[in-house]
């Protein structure tokens, strides 16, 4: 009995070897088969629009449509290109009844003549010999030949209103003692486009003028804006000036400017700035009587958008430019210029109107 009991023993112990071994052989096929590892995937890298910009009309039609900005290049406002021709700007002039003969003869002479339809001088006299004479656009505003303030807003609304019924994309004015360069005037405006709010010009003042504004309580409030001097000229899109409709069209250009009792380019300042919260667009490239114009580098002469002279108290500020007029034949270095922008102008009168070499 008890070596029965012994193999029965043994036998039992074989058999759990056994089937220990065999759950041994068989676990790796019971196992729950491993998910295959997933990786996390990167996020689509988005470009920023600031880190873009539009490319100009002069760049070929094979270049992609926007090109990336340089890595330190500094984040500033799109602009919209668009080409430019001269019939899209309306250019006024404005001027008084006696300067036709020592200012305005000078410009139809020289950069009127190559703008001639797209210029319009608002002056305050009829003067039909200088129109049959050169036919350009005299327009008399009716508005006093006095150099007040009521006197400039009076002519600065009729350009407006002239401007608005001429449909042209861009209204630029000068004065009678500017010379407009339109090869650097187009391609500054072509640089934007005239459904956009464009204000440019450069200011007279290193700070925003301060006005009492009147209210119709007939208090008064004050109101702080820049504004470009209208003696170095300034520009406005079509689509900024139809904004500026209610307060300058039509004659409420003057009660508009009555309720700050300021100049005229002051007024545009006012009705841009403070009324429509544009702001104005400085650029050095527009030059009034009122800077040191010797300053000018000679070589950056050509490349500016306006120029202008001293008056009776400074005949000497005028741009150093050397040119084949000496400085008594031309002291305003107007027909210098001219003629080194246009080496080919002729005059009925004189067919070698710039001397040549």
């Amino acid at each position: 009995m008890h070596i029965a009991s012994v193999g029965i023993s043994k036998l039992c112990f074989c058999l759990s070897l056994a089937l220990s071994g065999l759950l041994l052989l068989l676990l790796p096929c019971l196992r729950t088969p491993a998910r295959p590892l997933v990786l996390p995937q990167p996020k689509a890298q988005f470009r920023s629009a600031s880190s873009w910009t539009y490319r100009t009309p002069s760049q070929t039609a094979a270049e992609p449509p926007l090109r990336r900005k340089d890595s330190g290049a500094s984040s500033t406002a799109h602009h919209r290109h668009e080409p430019l021709e001269m019939e899209d700007v309306f250019i006024a002039v404005k001027t008084t009844r006696k300067y036709h003969k020592s200012r305005l003869e000078l410009l139809i002479q020289t950069w009127v003549s190559q703008a001639k339809r797209q210029t319009y001088i608002f002056t305050d006299g009829e003067d039909r010999d200088l129109q049959l004479k050169t036919g350009i656009n005299l327009i008399n505003t009716n508005c006093s030949a006095a150099h007040t303030r009521q006197a400039l807003c009076c002519k600065m609304s009729v350009e407006y209103d002239k401007f608005i019924e001429s449909q042209k994309k861009w209204f630029c004015h000068v004065d009678d003692d500017n010379y407009l360069l339109l090869p650097s005037l187009l391609l500054l405006l072509s640089s934007y486009h005239h459904s956009q709010d464009v204000y440019l010009g450069r200011p007279s003042l290193d700070h925003p003028i301060e006005a009492s504004e009147r209210v119709k309580s007939n208090g008064l409030t004050s109101v702080q804006f820049w504004f470009a001097t209208g003696g170095a000229g300034f520009c406005i899109s079509r689509g900024l000036a139809l904004k500026m409709s209610p307060w300058a069209s039509l004659g409420n250009f003057i009660s508009t400017a009555e309720k700050i009792r300021l100049p005229d380019d002051c007024t545009i300042g006012y009705i841009i700035e403070a009324l429509l919260e544009v702001k104005l667009s400085h650029t050095p490239l527009f030059h009034s009587h009122l800077e040191n114009l010797r300053k000018l580098l000679p070589e950056t002469v050509l490349d500016q958008v306006t120029l202008s002279y001293g008056g009776f108290e400074n005949r000497r500020n005028v741009v150093s430019v050397a040119g084949r007029f000496s400085l008594i034949e031309d002291p305003t270095r107007f027909k210098t210029v001219h003629c080194l922008l246009y080496p080919d102008t002729d005059c009925v009168q004189n067919p070698d109107w710039c001397p040549k070499p």
